[in-house]
């Protein structure tokens, strides 16, 4: 058992006047976020933080108000979309339709643009957290830490991850298929005869490199295919940063010739670094990209991608938010399904561009 004791000042505030719940966290020694999770069940709360919070309620004569609490959460429907890269135009997709699953349920989305910044990610979210938003959903910027993200689920705001995940944060996530759909674009190029692909773009520090890398290689080891380390080239996730890995990439080995692209930007920055050397995107070397915007159908030529169902991301991560919003907490993660939609820009090893309008089933 813990015993709190009030001091003199608490102890005459409360003679005065009723005890609030910021006087319950003072006399506990916790934030009031804290014992607002306490009075509404203690779920995340260590046991001995929820028994210094009932022993400060008992000392102060604190008395819990649940249908005042229940209209003040009522008056919340506003959720924060914390976006990694406003300028990404897959995520941005993936935000439109996210938008449209919450506004459809009568919420409010709040959208702001942390554009890879950590520090900008804790502000931002510092700012909403004083505007009463009821719950976050993050792209997280690369840095972000377990327990930075914990922290904010422990204070009482749902959140959900989108596109990333953080290991060792206990929120739930919502991500494409990252391993299969490279997989997938992997196969392809070797079922064309490629021996020689580069994996090109993306940024280390976050997940679904990762697991795109993992897809890659492991397509690659399945047929016995080697691997050297100038075959990856990281690279930041815009059209430039596509460009300067494949023109990397082809100054080490010019025997590549097929490369996956970490996304369709990355490839559209592939298809100008092969112009600049006199090389025809689809004939001297294919390219794959991942996410399928609607730009890829018409470049030229067409491009050859996996396609991730912006809609589809959207609707579950609204789905999920109402999950934990109704406090079925759950940390496991949602795979939303890929495809390889086949194009103009690979061919086969020997011959001329291979054309198909075919799906291969995955």
């Amino acid at each position: 058992m813990v015993f709190v004791m009030a001091d003199r000042k608490s102890a005459s505030y409360v003679a005065s006047k009723k005890a609030t719940v910021i006087d319950v966290a003072r006399t506990a020694g916790v934030s009031k976020s804290t014992v607002s999770l306490v009075l509404r069940g203690g779920v995340g709360v260590k046991a001995r933080t929820i028994e210094k919070v009932n022993a400060a309620i008992d000392a102060l004569g604190y008395v819990y108000n649940r249908e005042a609490a229940g209209l003040r959460n009522r008056e919340s429907n506003m959720l924060a979309i914390v976006a990694n890269d406003l300028a990404n135009p897959y995520l941005a997709q993936v935000i439109i339709a996210l938008e449209t699953a919450l506004t459809d349920q009568g919420l409010v989305p709040v959208v702001v643009n942390i554009n890879e910044s950590e520090a900008r990610q804790r502000a931002l979210v510092a700012s909403l957290k004083e505007h009463n938003v009821a719950g976050f959903f993050i792209t997280p910027a690369p840095e972000t830490s377990a327990d930075w993200l914990q922290g904010l689920a422990c204070a009482g705001y749902p959140v959900v991850c989108l596109m990333r995940e953080i290991v060792g944060a206990n929120v739930p996530v919502v991500v494409p298929d990252n391993r299969r759909g490279m997989y997938l674009s992997t196969k392809y190029l070797i079922d064309l005869g490629h021996t020689r692909i580069a994996f090109v773009g993306g940024v280390e520090s976050i997940s679904d490199y990762q697991e795109r890398k993992e897809g890659f290689l492991c397509a690659m080891q399945e047929v016995d295919l080697a691997v050297k380390d100038s075959d990856i080239e990281p690279s930041s996730t815009k059209r430039e940063g596509g460009q300067l890995a494949v023109t990397r990439v082809l100054d080490r080995d010019p025997s590549i010739s097929a490369m996956v692209c970490f996304t369709d930007v990355v490839a559209y920055g592939a298809y100008t670094a092969l112009r600049d050397r006199g090389l025809v995107p689809g004939k001297d070397i294919s390219v794959v990209g991942f996410d399928d915007l609607e730009d890829s159908r018409l470049m030229s030529p067409a491009l050859t991608t996996i396609r991730v169902n912006a809609e589809d991301i959207g609707r579950v991560a609204s789905e999920r938010m109402q999950q934990c919003r109704e406090h079925s907490l759950s940390s496991d993660n949602d795979v939303v399904g890929v495809e390889l939609v086949v194009r103009s820009s690979c061919c086969a090893i020997g011959d001329k561009v291979a054309h198909s309008t075919s799906v291969p089933k995955g």
